[in-house]
């Protein structure tokens, strides 16, 4: 029976931060030029809702637009984020690879499972070679419900897991571990907001710190 270590993408492995604003910015100018977008870009308010769905992001920054310009904006958004990604203008938090190395010598299957898209998440996958350790990729895209508790479940029962954690930054990877009898890991990075990461059972500032706390 593996032991499992499943990873968000973003806030979480992949610094979002760096490529969201520039492709947020590129993607508000188009709809600037279309005269769908007179206001200034809303950067902060993407950053307060990081991690939910996709339909969620663009019903929050769009509320006034038709659900054809919101599918189409979001099309334009993963276009330019996938193209920062293979520009080099992104970058892994620090000491990814370690934390993935130690895992996968002491035997730890790991997974990602995302609210990103599958595109989107195989461009990080590829440019940082993460394949080399992670098994599967997860997309929320796989699913009907848009839940990351029920993407979750779909790892364990593929891979017939009984045991494991969820590392995250949000309050949906914190669900997702606890509705799944996970260990709920919360990191404390850019994104994560202090009341969603006092759910979780522990709180790392640093993805090594991982090592000490997977008390499985």
């Amino acid at each position: 029976m593996s032991i499992a270590v499943i990873f968000d993408m973003d806030g979480t492995l992949f610094q979002t931060n760096k490529i969201l604003e520039i492709s947020l910015h590129e993607t508000f100018n188009r709809l600037r030029t279309m005269k769908l977008w007179e206001k200034e870009t809303p950067v902060e308010k993407y950053r307060e809702i990081m991690g939910v769905p996709l339909p969620v992001v663009w019903e929050t920054l769009l509320p006034n637009h038709s659900n054809e310009v919101r599918l189409k904006t979001n099309d334009y958004f993963h276009e330019k984020l996938i193209e920062n990604i293979n520009s080099g203008n992104g970058a892994l938090y620090p000491n990814v690879e370690e934390i993935f190395s130690y895992l996968k010598n002491n035997n730890y299957s790991i997974f990602i499972a995302s609210n990103g898209l599958t595109e989107y998440l195989n461009a990080i996958v590829r440019y940082y070679n993460l394949d080399n350790w992670v098994t599967e990729i997860f997309s929320i895209q796989q699913i009907q419900t848009q839940d990351k508790a029920d993407l979750v479940k779909t790892i364990l029962k593929k891979y017939n897991i009984k045991k494991g954690a969820v590392v995250g930054d949000r309050l949906s990877d914190i669900k997702a571990a606890k509705s799944n009898c996970l260990i709920a890991i919360g990191c404390n990075f850019d994104f994560a907001q202090q009341a969603e990461l006092s759910q979780a059972d522990v709180i790392i500032n640093d993805l090594l710190e991982i090592k000490t706390n997977l008390s499985i």
